[in-house]
């Protein structure tokens, strides 16, 4: 686990996501009932899951000193992390065009259904799968920010979480958008692009933000806030680079997707970028050509890329990350410190 919480906090964070969820079903009803579907449709989406972004939030907030008395405050943070989480995931599948995870239709896949049922054409319900999402993904986002907006804090306190989740959407978006652009430029990225891409589209929403956020909740002052973020950015990008070998060599447990994946998609990653530079690379290039085809020639480019050693560097990229996030981490107390260390050696755990 990347963060680990104890049982009353979790449940803190539980409810708070319920509750949130819950105010969205009841806020929306009487809004017709589509509405009350896609209210539904938020609700799986946000259901199960990891839910290690909102670990952070709490962790970080007790290993910062945060008691009791602030314990709802930063549960409250906490499922914003979940929920901002949720629209990215949301928004992303729009994106990417996909219309299931992880094996049974996401929001743009059930409305797609619901529009068939009605008698759309496939080409109107693909419209209205992905404007239902987009919808879903927006009001999440909104949640998300009037759960920090409202929490019981000293206003300076809110602004200062406020600001954080601006940065992590910002952040997020930029890398997201760059993403998109190296799927579909000609050129091939150079890999600090493609390094710069994955820290962005995660490191600050999913690590740097909310141990920030715990450690403001808990009255950390700007310094050790700051450390606390610094070490989650290298921990995110560690994080997102090892998704990226999973996406390559992960199994479709571990992947939530087919089996090698980028592979298959012949998508720009570091991995791919870092491969280039290698004399293996022309041997890697042709069996990328062809992976899109079944799951011995994925075979093929996982064999040429772990030959190439482009597999190793990027494992070597994933360690220099997480040594600096414990190298930055001893500037905090003890427990932050032994926070960033479990977070770090579960990132390199996940390696496959």
């Amino acid at each position: 686990m990347i963060a680990r919480i104890s049982a009353v906090d979790r449940a803190a964070v539980d409810d708070a996501i319920d509750a949130s969820l819950a105010r969205l079903q009841k806020r929306g009803a009487g809004l017709g009932d589509a509405f009350d579907d896609l209210a539904a449709s938020m609700v799986r989406a946000a259901s199960g899951g990891k839910r290690f972004r909102p670990a952070l939030v709490l962790a970080a907030f007790r290993a910062c000193g945060g008691t009791d008395g602030r314990r709802d405050a930063a549960a409250s943070v906490a499922a914003a992390f979940e929920l901002l989480h949720t629209a990215f995931v949301i928004h992303d599948d729009v994106i990417d065009h996909d219309t299931m995870r992880r094996g049974v239709p996401n929001v743009a896949g059930e409305f797609r259904r619901r529009a068939l049922g009605d008698g759309a054409t496939p080409s109107a319900a693909t419209g209205v799968g992905e404007a239902a999402a987009i919808l879903a993904g927006d009001v999440l986002l909104y949640e998300a920010t009037r759960l920090v907006a409202a929490v019981d804090l000293p206003a300076d306190l809110r602004s200062r979480l406020l600001d954080l989740l601006d940065d992590a959407v910002l952040v997020s978006a930029a890398g997201e958008l760059a993403d998109v652009e190296h799927a579909a430029a000609d050129a091939e990225a150079e890999d600090d692009s493609l390094i710069a891409t994955a820290h962005d589209k995660t490191a600050v929403y999913s690590f740097a933000a909310p141990l920030a956020a715990g450690a403001v909740i808990a009255g950390a002052d700007e310094t050790d806030a700051a450390a606390l973020a610094a070490c989650g950015t290298h921990l995110g990008l560690a994080f997102q680079l090892v998704d990226d070998l999973i996406g390559a060599f992960g199994t479709s447990a571990q992947a939530g997707r087919d089996a090698g994946v980028d592979l298959r998609e012949a998508k720009q990653t570091p991995l791919i970028a870092l491969a280039r530079r290698t004399e293996g690379w022309h041997a890697v290039r042709d069996t990328l050509a062809v992976a899109h085809t079944g799951p011995i020639a994925v075979l093929d480019a996982q064999r040429a890329l772990d030959e190439s050693g482009a597999r190793a560097a990027l494992v070597a990229l994933i360690d220099s990350a997480l040594d600096a996030a414990r190298t930055r981490a001893q500037e905090l107390g003890a427990a932050a410190s032994a926070l960033v260390d479990r977070a770090a050696d579960a990132i390199r755990e996940r390696i496959p």
